[in-house]
């Protein structure tokens, strides 16, 4: 996933169409997903996820999937992926763009109902830590998490967002959660150094169907845990696990908050509440949450 250039610490823009290894069917190494083989491959009695369809191309398949739950056509466990987005999104309205078949671009539709309003915001960070594990598992890279919805891989020994989370209300009961990853994205596929892929990273594995099901396996794992502690990110083990793998902690950070105003400490926690605690200078833990934030930056020297 390749996003915008005020995205947080994030590569982006749009490029130009490449030359004849870009077009839709002329590259070999980015075959199309099989989507009957994903379907047997997730779909079970008693599972949670009950359909998966994958589209060539679209705008969003947040915004698709919004819409589908809002017409009444989509059930929990619902899984839209595309092979390219035109028009997809990240926080706060960001855009971003990646070559066709580069990378994984799914949403999916998740009905938490047993669990408080007030504890939906681990969603984002449940995914998270779902797509780490999950990627973890099939493709042998390491995944860190940005607080709040950035995936990290280290390539050449540094830090590259690979992708991203999105979580949006859909309807009274129903949460959409979309992920991009970028899985082969070229060197010279970069639109900033600053980007990354799990191809770059070393990835053992870059076979998008094995992927895609690992990720979806580990969200399906984590979100029963979850749900079934009643959304207690203490008590699901939740909260330890996303504040194991998170690189922003130990940190010295500065939090844009909107109105111009900037936070900057020690990233010391992850709260109950999904928040990030900042140690500041003036001896004060200050949580901030993702809705609260423009971007989240490393000090130079933190």
């Amino acid at each position: 996933m390749t996003q915008s250039p005020d995205d947080e610490g994030t590569p982006g823009g749009q490029r130009p169409p490449r030359p004849e290894r870009s077009q839709r069917w002329s590259d070999l190494d980015r075959p199309p997903l099989n989507a009957a083989g994903l379907r047997r491959g997730l779909v079970r009695a008693g599972g949670l996820w009950r359909q998966v369809d994958v589209v060539q191309r679209t705008g969003s398949t947040n915004s698709d999937l919004v819409a589908r739950t809002a017409a009444g056509k989509a059930e929990e466990g619902t899984v839209l992926v595309a092979e390219e987005q035109t028009a997809a999104r990240g926080r706060l309205d960001r855009h971003w763009t990646a070559p066709a078949r580069s990378g994984l671009s799914f949403s999916v539709l998740l009905r938490p109902t047993e669990v408080p309003v007030a504890r939906w915001g681990w969603l984002t960070l449940l995914t998270g830590v779902a797509v780490a594990t999950g990627l973890s598992r099939t493709a042998g890279v390491d995944t860190a998490l940005k607080w709040p919805n950035d995936l990290l891989v280290t390539v050449g020994g540094e830090e590259r967002k690979a992708g991203g989370i999105l979580a949006e209300l859909a309807g009274a009961d129903g949460v959409v959660i979309g992920v991009g990853i970028n899985v082969s994205l070229r060197a010279d596929e970069l639109p900033v150094p600053t980007a990354g892929s799990l191809a770059l990273a070393g990835a053992v594995n870059t076979d998008r169907d094995p992927l895609l099901r690992g990720v979806l396996r580990s969200l399906e794992e984590w979100y029963g845990r979850w749900r079934a502690a009643g959304g207690d990110p203490a008590v699901s083990g939740l909260q330890e696990t996303y504040a194991a793998g998170c690189a922003t902690l130990g940190r010295t950070v500065r939090a844009e908050l909107p109105g111009g105003r900037a936070l900057v400490g020690e990233a010391v926690a992850v709260d109950g509440d999904g928040r990030l605690v900042l140690a500041t200078e003036a001896g004060v833990q200050e949580p901030v949450g993702a809705g609260d934030i423009v971007h989240v930056r490393p000090v130079e020297g933190g």
